[in-house]
């Protein structure tokens, strides 16, 4: 019952936000976009909480960046954007694309879900761009807490060295990140790479290459779930 309530308030929120706020090119499109990103989006409580942290010298995460933040980023000395929510047609990325070009800073653009799992293919293309991203940089969806802690565990395995344990800690309440219902696929992920290394470690990426099935996963996760 709270599931089918839960999901209908999802489909209820998605409908809205998709509905409108897709058009930047006229003074109205602006103003209207604007109320998009405050309201639908949740720009308003972003004003207050960027959920932004360095997680290794030169990589930072948050949620989504409005404009002004991205001036400050700029500032800082920030010089690309890796945004984990993919292009869009709404207000989040027209916004962000268009202060992104007139900053000078790179947008890189992957879309990765929180409460689904995406082919290997896409998690092989985010580590392509780790490989090649221009440093310092930032990387976010759009609360800062599933896609972009999964992100950012995936940063310290690769490039850091760093171990599962040291890793996990990018998805905690410490960003908002809530490990049961559909979010904690995002866990999942990481305690089957810990338990595969446990019986044959091997770097993070050729356990995507080799070993991940997202549609394995995703079965063993909601099979955890519901007994």
């Amino acid at each position: 019952m709270l599931t089918t309530i839960k999901n209908r308030l999802h489909a209820m929120e998605r409908a809205f936000t998709r509905g409108w706020g897709n058009d930047i090119s006229t003074p109205r499109g602006r103003r209207v976009a604007q109320w998009h990103f405050y309201l639908s989006d949740h720009g308003l409580l972003r004003g207050l909480w960027t959920n932004q942290y360095e997680i290794a010298p030169g990589a930072w995460r948050s949620n989504q960046p409005s404009q002004a933040r991205l001036r400050k980023l700029r500032a800082m000395g920030i010089r690309s954007i890796l945004n984990l929510r993919g292009e869009d047609i709404f207000s989040f990325h027209l916004f962000e694309r268009e202060a992104c070009d007139a900053l000078g800073l790179e947008l890189i653009n992957l879309k990765i879900y929180a409460r689904s799992l995406v082919p290997r293919a896409r998690y092989l293309e985010l580590f392509d761009i780790f490989d090649r991203i221009d440093r310092p940089f930032l990387l976010h969806c759009k609360s800062g807490a599933d896609r972009a802690g999964l992100a950012s565990a995936l940063w310290l395995l690769d490039k850091q060295g760093a171990s599962i344990a040291e890793a996990k800690k990018m998805l905690s309440l410490r960003y908002v990140h809530v490990k049961f219902g559909k979010t904690g696929l995002m866990d999942h992920v990481l305690n089957a790479y810990e338990a595969d290394c446990a019986e044959t470690p091997m770097p993070v990426r050729q356990w995507f290459a080799e070993r991940y099935d997202h549609r394995a996963l995703t079965a063993s996760y909601n099979a955890g779930r519901h007994p």
